[in-house]
């Protein structure tokens, strides 16, 4: 057998084939464009790297798994980033520079770019439904930053981000808000405000749009059910067991639990009840799961002002569960929690790159439609389509980028780069 040696000696290689796919993608949707149009110049003279070209920077590096600024201290050789970047990519120092010097005015009109992102891609095809989920999750934090405080529910110091997703017509979910909380709040703060403006921009480029809103028990608030009555859109929110409830429900539960008894499985009862919590003005209807298990009851509650059978109303709320998947990707695969600098509206802004990473390869994800790829998460189409060996050859006429023949995916990677 014979001896195998290993050198790194193959001038201008890349493992990131894949970036010139985000690239062009990018310059389709014009994420970074609007995206850039929202910062105020920090400079007084400008600098020898743009506000886009940095965003662009930050924003495909996460999409590639090089989440920390430091990294392009490393990639500053690559060959396909100063292709992709039309120059060198800029230093660790300056892009905590310009994620430092992020203002709060900036923050709230890339978050309103992010919502327009949303509708421009639906203009030509106005949907019959949108669903609008939100959820909270917590950030852990690891030292003295601004507004990191310890929250009794998930055990340690933290954030608590705001998450907003809106799937249309049944599609995947959508990513359009991502809003960074203090460590103390409350699951709910600021959703009834962050709902009404979501709504209004939704409903006044789709008029005859049916809207829903589903959320966990952290949104059964008072300001919330008058928000979504107010703005005349249906919802589904679990709401929290209470002995009033468990008294209310108690002879469907009681049904379920001897049913349980006699057939020794899991038995699910549906019922519905008419009930008024004292800070309620009137009373609100409410779905009853009433499910009997080995190791005991456990039954469910939510408040909606939509008619039909319970068990499907039920269901239809379950499908919020959607959106705990798409929390994973961008925590997991897209290392959402990397909210290390110590200004707050610093952290904010790390979390809305974040968030265009994630809404950039959405749309990668939406071209594998009808592929094997079709249901992969960030992480796989990180691992399969866009980690690949390139090769980048520069001549007086052209720039050719070779990849690999025998890549699982060659045939794929030819038709999505066309």
């Amino acid at each position: 057998m014979k001896r195998a040696e290993i050198q790194f000696d193959l001038p201008s290689l890349s493992s990131d084939g894949g970036l010139l796919l985000l690239k062009k993608l990018n310059d389709r949707l014009g994420i970074s464009r609007r995206m850039a149009a929202c910062l105020t110049e920090y400079r007084k003279r400008g600098g020898s790297h743009s506000q886009e070209k940095m965003l662009i920077q930050r924003m495909f590096g996460i999409a590639l798994g090089w989440e920390d600024c430091n990294d392009f201290d490393t990639l500053k050789g690559d060959p396909l980033y100063g292709i992709a970047l039309g120059g060198v990519p800029a230093t660790q120092p300056t892009l905590s520079r310009f994620e430092n010097a992020v203002r709060r005015k900036d923050l709230f009109r890339m978050s309103l770019e992010l919502v327009g992102l949303f509708i421009e891609r639906h203009l030509e095809n106005p949907p019959k439904q949108i669903v609008i989920d939100m959820d909270a999750t917590e950030d852990p934090a690891h030292g003295q930053q601004e507004f990191e405080f310890y929250h009794g529910h998930y055990g340690k110091h933290c954030f608590l981000p705001l998450l907003v997703f809106c799937s249309v017509d049944g599609q995947d979910e959508d990513l359009v808000g991502a809003i960074l909380r203090p460590g103390n709040a409350h699951a709910g703060r600021r959703s009834a405000s962050i709902l009404r403006r979501l709504v209004s921009m939704l409903k006044t480029a789709f008029p005859s749009c049916e809207i829903l809103f589903r959320g966990d028990a952290g949104f059964a608030l008072p300001e919330m059910y008058k928000a979504c009555e107010d703005l005349n859109i249906s919802y589904l929110i679990s709401l929290g067991k209470n002995s009033r409830l468990l008294q209310m429900a108690g002879a469907l539960i009681k049904s379920a639990r001897e049913e349980r008894n006699q057939t020794k499985a899991t038995t699910r009862h549906f019922g519905e009840l008419m009930y008024a919590a004292s800070t309620w003005p009137q009373e609100r209807r409410v779905i009853v799961k009433a499910e009997a298990m080995e190791k005991g009851d456990n039954p469910r509650f939510v408040v909606t002002n939509l008619t039909g059978k319970p068990e499907e109303l039920y269901a239809q709320y379950c499908r919020r569960g959607d959106c705990e998947n798409r929390i994973k990707e961008l925590k997991l695969d897209l290392a959402s929690g990397r909210t290390s600098c110590h200004r707050f509206l610093a952290n904010c802004f790390r979390l809305l790159l974040h968030a265009l990473a994630f809404v950039l390869l959405s749309a990668v994800r939406r071209l594998l439609v009808g592929t094997a790829l079709a249901r992969a998460t960030m992480g796989q189409i990180r691992i399969k389509i866009l980690k690949v060996g390139a090769l980048v050859q520069t001549s007086t006429r052209r720039t050719l980028i070779r990849l690999p023949r025998g890549h699982p995916h060659a045939e794929l990677l030819t038709q999505l780069f066309a």
